[in-house]
């Protein structure tokens, strides 16, 4: 049976999103209709003509400021033979409802190369999409994280420091909690967890266990009773299941650190000295891990006042194709070396020593609280 022939221009015209042809001097050899809309002009205006040149007679205009990146992006493809993936750009256009008024618009290019028969770069293949919707969606699920975890404010006799970190790849939303409980007495709660998975689904079942351990910490008189309840609760909440938890109650009048994990990474307390102690006594399942409730061990050990008490999810820590002591050791020697540091610039530093510069790829948690 024949191959059917195949009609390249047709494809080219039919491709979805705003596609363009140019040669590596960057002159127009063809565009779609999805691209000429984009710009506002005729295929006549477009085609031979000079990329640079785009406003060149409206240097005012919003997307003009976007066009010199553009161009370092293509020129970056022809000398490498690369593909590039632009930043995510930024243009304020004019509402066409609204004369006068205009709204953001984000837009995001991917530079290909298109290789000749000699092996050198002869077509430069130059698509651009419209991002809007999608950097809006961001800020929305970054507003419902943001809305879901305590802002950082006095809890007993020192502030803490919080922070939160998204996967690269998410929207901002994740499965990752921690929170901060004021207890009766001289004492406070700390606790961090980590639902699996990523995106919404996660961010829900999050704020419902962060909320019902909130309340069980309020309830109970130590962290293993409030992981039962949790526990218990759990198990009637789909997705909550293999969700890690470690919760900490901190006395003064004792001087004391109680504590319980379910699966978690363990608290880790930075005592003068500059030793690093793992809690890692009480460590038990993650949540609906057994088939029967039993229930959760704790331990406690004392502290001196100026120790500080770090709790984090594994995103901290955690590295594919690594032992996870590996980065238990890193998080010691960040805690060592920056121990006279005040907990906002202690958190800050544990978060630039030990995640990678290119963005994490899990979420992260993390609470610093001077004792």
């Amino acid at each position: 049976m024949a191959e059917p022939e195949i009609d390249y221009a047709a494809v080219f015209q039919a491709l979805p999103g705003a596609v363009a042809l140019l040669t590596p001097q960057l002159i127009y050899a063809d565009a779609n209709e999805g691209f000429l809309r984009t710009l506002g002009r005729t295929r006549e205006q477009v085609i031979g003509s000079y990329l640079p040149d785009d406003f060149r007679d409206n240097p005012d205009a919003p997307a003009a400021a976007v066009t010199p990146n553009v161009q370092a992006s293509l020129l970056r493809v022809a000398a490498t033979g690369e593909r590039d993936i632009m930043a995510v750009q930024r243009a304020d256009l004019e509402d066409p409802e609204r004369p006068g008024v205009r709204n953001e618009r984000y837009w995001t290019w991917i530079n290909t190369p298109v290789f000749g028969p000699d092996g050198r770069v002869a077509l430069l293949l130059h698509r651009v999409e419209e991002v809007t919707e999608l950097i809006r969606a961001r800020e929305v699920a970054l507003s419902l994280q943001e809305a879901m975890l305590p802002a950082s404010r006095p809890v007993g006799r020192h502030q803490a420091a919080v922070r939160y970190r998204p996967a690269v790849d998410t929207l901002h939303v994740c499965g990752d909690w921690y929170d901060l409980v004021d207890l009766p007495g001289d004492r406070i709660a700390i606790a961090v967890g980590d639902v699996v998975g990523h995106g919404l689904p996660a961010a829900k079942v999050m704020g419902q266990l962060r909320s019902a351990l909130s309340a069980a910490c309020r309830a109970v008189d130590g962290p293993d009773r409030a992981l039962e309840v949790l526990g218990l609760y759990a198990r009637s909440l789909a997705g909550a299941e293999n969700t890690t938890v470690a919760t900490t109650f901190i006395d003064w009048d004792t001087h004391t650190v109680t504590y319980s994990s379910a699966g978690h990474p363990p608290p880790a307390l930075l005592q003068r000295d500059g030793t690093v102690e793992f809690l890692d006594q009480a460590t038990d399942p993650p949540l609906g891990a057994r088939p029967e409730h039993a229930p959760r061990p704790q331990a406690t050990v004392p502290f001196a006042e100026g120790d500080v008490l770090a709790l984090y999810t594994d995103g901290l820590v955690e590295r594919r194709r690594e032992d996870i002591d590996t980065g238990l050791a890193r998080l010691a020697d960040s805690l060592a070396r920056h121990q006279a540091a005040a907990p906002e610039t202690l958190a800050d530093a544990l978060l630039t020593d030990l995640l990678p510069p290119g963005g994490v790829t899990d979420d992260t948690a993390l609470v610093i609280e001077r004792l």
